[in-house]
C-alpha cells in the first residue's frame, strides 16, 4: 500500500474528459494524479464514435462549450505527431432532410447556429451528391457543417494522457476510489483508494456515467444516469462516406428526455476503413445485453441514407452508456457544497467533443483564473436534492 502520495489535484476517471482535465491542469503547473479503477478509456470513451460536433447543438451553453472545444482540439491536432496518432479528421458534417418540412426546421436551426458562431452552408438537393456520391436519391436537401471533426476515441484518450504525463502528471490505473476524504469543516483533503490514500486539496470528478456514484462518495447528489447506445461496425471499405452524415431527426433525439428506445441514422467512415453506424438511445440502466431489434433498426436507417450498405457486412457491434443529465448539460466546475470538489461529467454523447473545453475550464478554475465561459449553466448543485441519497455501492 502506498500511503504517502500527495498532489495538487486528483482527477478520477481516465476517459477522454479525465485525460483532458489532467492535461490542462498539468500544463497549468499543477501536480496531477489521474486515477481509474480500470484502464485508460475503459468506459464510455472506448465505446464512442469519436465525434467532435457543433452541428447537433442548439445555441446555448453547450454549443459555446463545443465551439471552444473545437478550437482546442484543432490546437492539439496541430502539435507535432498528434493528428496522426489520434486519427484527427476535420472532415465536416452533413445533415440531410428527407422531406421539405424537415429541411425547413434544419435551415431554421442552422440560421440560429450561424448567429452563435457556427459555420454552415445550405446544400440543395442537386448538390448533395457532389459531397456524398453514394447518398440516397430523393432527399430534400441538407446543411454542411465544416467545423465537425472526428478522432479515434481510445487513441485520442491515450495520447492526451501521454501529453499530460509529459507535462508532469502521473497515472494510476487499477486504483479504485472508495472514499473522498474531507476535513472537519467539510473540505476535500484527499481520496482513499484500493492502493492507499492520496492527499490533495482538490478532486475532479471525471467519472463519466459513474459520476453520480463518485459525487455520493463526497456526500453530494449529482443525477447522472446511463443512456445506452449501440454502434454497428462494417467490414473495411474504400472511402465511400466522406463526412459524418446523419438525418435531421438525430438532433431531436439527442435533446429528448424520453427513456424509450430512439434510433436515427448516423453514418461515417473512418481512417481505418470500417463504416460506423449509429445512433440509438435508451435508458435501461447498465444492461449490457445485445439487442437485435436495435441493430436491425440501425442497419435499416443506414441503408436508407446509403443504399450501398445493404450489400456490406456488419462485422461487429458494441455498446456504451452515455452519462445522461436531466437538462442535457454537463456538470462542469466547483461544487459549492464541498470545497475542493470539482465536476467534469454528465456530457451524455458529447463528452469526446467537449472534453478539451471542459478540461481547459477546469484547469482555469483550479488555478483561480477567470474561466473563458460562464460556468453558471453547468453548476453541479443546480438539481434539487432527492429525499434519499443514492447508493454508493460499487465504488469507483
Amino acid at each position: 500500500m502506498n500511503n504517502s502520495l500527495t498532489c495538487d489535484v486528483v482527477v478520477v476517471g481516465a476517459g477522454m474528459v479525465g485525460a483532458a482535465s489532467a492535461l490542462y491542469a498539468a500544463r497549468a503547473g499543477l501536480s496531477v494524479v489521474l486515477v481509474d479503477r480500470g484502464p485508460v478509456a475503459g468506459g464510455t470513451t472506448g465505446a464512442g464514435e469519436g465525434n467532435l460536433l457543433v452541428s447537433d447543438k442548439e445555441p446555448g451553453p453547450e454549443l459555446d462549450l463545443a465551439l471552444l472545444s473545437g478550437r482546442l482540439w484543432a490546437g492539439l491536432a496541430a502539435e507535432p505527431g498528434v493528428a496522426e496518432s489520434v486519427e484527427y479528421e476535420a472532415k465536416g458534417g452533413l445533415v440531410v432532410a428527407s422531406a421539405p418540412e424537415g429541411l425547413t426546421a434544419l435551415e431554421d436551426l442552422s440560421a440560429a447556429q450561424r448567429a452563435a458562431g457556427v459555420r454552415t452552408t445550405s446544400v440543395a438537393p442537386e448538390q448533395l451528391h457532389d459531397l456524398e456520391p453514394y447518398l440516397a436519391k430523393g432527399l430534400a436537401g441538407g446543411v454542411l457543417y465544416p467545423q465537425d471533426a472526428q478522432v479515434m476515441p481510445t487513441l485520442a484518450a491515450a495520447r492526451l494522457v501521454r501529453l499530460a504525463r509529459t507535462a508532469g502528471a502521473s497515472l494510476r490505473t487499477g486504483w479504485t476510489v472508495t472514499e473522498v476524504l474531507r476535513t472537519r469543516s467539510g473540505a476535500v483533503r484527499g481520496v482513499r483508494t484500493s492502493h492507499g490514500d492520496i492527499s490533495t486539496p482538490a478532486v475532479v470528478n471525471a467519472a463519466g456515467t459513474w459520476g453520480g456514484e463518485l459525487a455520493a462518495l463526497a456526500g453530494v447528489f449529482l443525477p447522472v444516469l446511463p443512456r445506452r447506445g449501440f454502434v454497428l461496425v462494417t467490414e473495411p471499405l474504400p472511402r465511400r462516406v466522406r463526412h459524418k452524415v446523419y438525418a435531421a431527426d438525430y438532433v431531436a433525439d439527442v435533446a429528448s428526455d424520453s427513456a424509450a428506445l430512439q434510433t436515427s441514422p448516423v453514418v461515417e467512415g473512418t481512417a481505418a476503413g470500417p463504416v460506423l453506424i449509429g445512433a440509438s438511445r435508451e435508458r435501461v440502466g447498465f444492461d449490457r445485453s445485445f439487442s437485435l431489434p436495435v441493430a436491425r433498426s440501425l442497419a435499416a436507417g443506414a441503408t436508407r441514407l446509403f443504399p450501398f450498405l445493404s450489400g456490406v457486412r456488419a462485422m461487429r457491434s458494441y455498446l456504451g452508456f452515455r452519462p445522461y443529465m436531466p437538462d442535457h448539460l454537463p456538470a462542469v466546475g466547483p461544487d459549492a457544497r464541498v470545497p475542493g470538489l470539482f465536476h467534469a461529467c454528465g456530457h451524455e454523447g458529447a463528452g469526446i467533443g467537449l472534453a478539451t473545453g471542459t478540461g481547459h475550464l477546469i484547469a482555469q478554475v483550479l488555478t483561480d483564473r477567470s474561466p473563458d465561459l460562464d460556468l453558471a449553466p453547468f453548476c453541479p448543485d443546480r438539481f434539487p436534492e432527492p429525499s434519499a441519497q443514492p447508493s454508493t455501492e460499487g465504488a469507483l
